[in-house]
């Protein structure tokens, strides 16, 4: 059985702080990561332009800075309550009503391994009343001259369990968000994701989006375009200050929508790749690969 992690605030706006930060380099590109914050990259620097909404920007509340993974589940599990293999469960609230974002993004991770561009972190989950299944989450964070790659996965223990994973970058506002969606779920009076899947409609957004193209951000004088082996995308351009463009394997309250069902042993994963440049103003917007 797994060892019981501390358990995590049961409100997702408490306050966060980064604690130590570790810095990975390469060419004009720094990161710098959180461990005890969730496991999370709490800035990422380009030729000297800071990209993420950081601690105190965002006031330090766990759900709202740096770029943390979302993992057992992304998004809101309605009410807490899915069922899985015939068998009802009830997980703690921490947003709205809801459980929003899985249990890593408020507990500490371990380093495993710690270089000049690259880390490896990992986190035991739970067998508790926040997660009952157990498994471990690993990342793996590698910097290059011109952009970064985060790999996220999940792997069950001895017995079977649910997984959706995500990442959760709090964007700085962007002068321009490039996003050519095919389709989207539509939210209900409780705001979380519904079906069956629907057109597009103008934002602003906090929504699930159907996209296979690439997604583009454009601010001060660079382009951060960004891929991941998944077709659905949260969007969050509501705030002022922020944008949130959170790749998932999944939709929000997956556990019930799409289910996916992890065996003792499988492992699910998630690569999300972001890559910067200056902005010359003739660069195509992203298009379907």
């Amino acid at each position: 059985m797994a060892v019981e992690a501390a358990s995590p605030e049961d409100d997702a706006q408490a306050p966060l702080p980064g604690g130590r930060l570790y810095w990975l380099r390469a060419g004009r590109l720094e990161v710098a990561l959180a461990p005890d914050a969730g496991g999370r990259i709490a800035q990422i620097r380009y030729d000297g332009v800071d990209w993420l909404v950081g601690e105190q920007e965002g006031g330090a509340a766990a759900i709202g800075w740096g770029c943390y993974p979302m993992v057992p589940w992304a998004g809101r599990i309605r009410q807490g309550r899915f069922a899985f293999d015939g068998k009802p469960y009830e997980l703690p609230t921490n947003f709205g009503g809801h459980a929003i974002h899985g249990v890593g993004f408020s507990r500490p991770w371990r380093i495993d391994s710690h270089e000049a561009d690259c880390a490896m972190l990992s986190l035991e989950l739970p067998e508790d009343r926040y997660w009952p299944f157990g498994g471990t989450a690993t990342q793996a964070i590698h910097v290059h001259s011109d952009g970064l790659d985060l790999q996220l996965a999940v792997q069950a223990g001895d017995q079977p369990m649910p997984a959706v994973l995500g990442w959760h970058p709090w964007f700085r506002k962007p002068d321009q968000l490039l996003f050519a969606p095919k389709a989207m779920y539509p939210r209900d009076g409780e705001g979380i994701a519904t079906l069956p899947r629907v057109s597009p409609v103008s934002g602003p957004w906090d929504d699930c989006f159907v996209s296979t193209a690439d997604v583009m951000l454009v601010s001060a004088g660079q382009r951060l375009r960004m891929r991941a082996d998944t077709d659905h995308w949260v969007i969050y351009d509501g705030a002022a200050h922020a944008t949130c463009v959170e790749p998932q394997t999944g939709p929000p309250d997956g556990f019930t929508l799409a289910p996916n069902h992890l065996q003792p042993g499988q492992r699910l994963e998630l690569t999300f790749e972001l890559r910067w440049q200056i902005d010359t103003g003739d660069v195509p917007a992203p298009g379907d690969r």
